[in-house]
C-alpha cells in the first residue's frame, strides 16, 4: 500500500479509480484527480506547498514532484504523461503534455498544452514552452512545432496505455 502521509494539517486527496503503487509516497497538500496512476518509487511531496494533479495523469516510476515554500506550486492538468525518473519542481504542466524520461522541469516553468519535453531535457526556471511544440536539450530549447492532432494523438495514446496498465495491477489486488 502506498505511503500517504499528512503534514502541517494537510492530508492528500485521491480521486476515484486511481492506482497507487505499493511504494509510491504522497505527502501533504496533494490533490489527485480521477483515473490517475502513481507508479513505483514516485514521490509527490506537498509538504511546503500544493501539488494539484488532474484526471488521467500518469506519474511514472522514480519521479519526484516538489515545490518551493511559499513561492511555487505544481499544477498538472488532464491527460498528462510524466516519464520515469522525472523531477518537476514548482512548475505547471498543461493538458495533454508529455514529459520525457529523466527530464527536469524547474520552478515557475510552464509546459503548454500538447507540448513534448524530450527525455533528459532540463527546463530552466521561468521557461514557457508553447503548446504543441517539442523541446529538448540541456538547457532545453525549442526544436520544432508539432501539429496539434499529432501531439494529442501520441500523448493521449500513452495516457490511455497507462490507464490500461494500472487496471492490470488493480485487478491483481482484488
Amino acid at each position: 500500500m502506498a505511503l500517504i502521509k499528512s503534514v502541517r494539517g494537510f492530508t492528500p486527496k485521491i480521486g476515484e479509480d486511481c492506482y497507487l503503487a505499493d511504494n509510491a509516497t504522497i505527502i501533504g497538500d496533494v490533490v489527485i484527480g480521477d483515473q490517475c496512476s502513481i507508479w513505483f518509487n514516485a514521490v509527490l511531496r506537498g509538504d511546503v506547498n500544493s501539488i494539484k494533479i488532474g484526471d488521467r495523469v500518469n506519474i511514472q516510476d522514480g519521479t519526484v514532484i516538489h515545490t518551493l515554500y511559499q513561492k511555487s506550486t505544481v499544477e498538472i492538468e488532464n491527460d498528462v504523461s510524466v516519464g520515469h525518473n522525472v523531477t518537476i519542481h514548482g512548475a505547471n504542466i498543461r493538458s495533454g503534455a508529455l514529459i520525457g524520461m529523466g527530464s527536469t522541469i524547474l520552478d515557475h516553468a510552464e509546459v503548454g498544452e500538447g507540448a513534448i519535453v524530450a527525455a533528459g531535457a532540463l527546463v530552466l526556471s521561468n521557461t514557457v514552452i508553447e503548446p504543441n511544440t517539442l523541446w529538448g536539450g540541456v538547457p532545453a530549447k525549442f526544436i520544432k512545432n508539432i501539429p496539434p492532432e499529432q501531439s494529442m494523438e501520441l500523448n493521449k495514446r500513452i495516457a490511455k496505455g497507462y490507464i490500461m496498465y494500472s487496471e492490470w495491477f488493480k485487478s491483481e489486488e482484488k
